[in-house]
């Protein structure tokens, strides 16, 4: 027997959040709000998304089990690292990998996509 699967802000295209068997899966966050910013800016705002969602699962970045971040500019990684590094939790920083793509905005600089552990029900 299957558990159910819990999709949150479920929309036309994907679904941002969905949550089976103890784990929150996160659609790739983007920074929806500052298109065109700088990668600090681009970057502060995903994380937050992250948050947000990862809180509202449930879950906090302690328990991200798999992070895969996308740069358009992958010589911008220095000053995305700036960010990441104050924003993760310590001693529980996660698998990661980090590349550079072509996203589907070209306003975008980065897009996120987290895997966590559910922390309480």
């Amino acid at each position: 027997m299957t558990s159910a699967i819990d999709r949150r802000h479920v929309g036309a295209r994907l679904s941002e959040t969905a949550i089976h068997n103890g784990t929150v899966y996160l659609a790739g966050q983007i920074p929806e709000n500052n298109p065109g910013a700088d990668i600090v800016t681009q970057t502060q705002e995903v994380l937050g998304h992250i948050d947000r969602l990862l809180g509202e699962a449930g879950s906090s970045k302690a328990s991200i089990l798999q992070c895969q971040i996308y740069l358009t500019d992958i010589s911008e990684i220095g000053q995305m690292n700036s960010v990441w590094d104050a924003w993760v939790a310590p001693g529980h920083t996660p698998p990661r990998a980090t590349v550079q793509a072509t996203l589907g905005n070209p306003d975008y600089k980065i897009e996120v996509v987290v895997v966590a552990a559910v922390e309480k029900a």
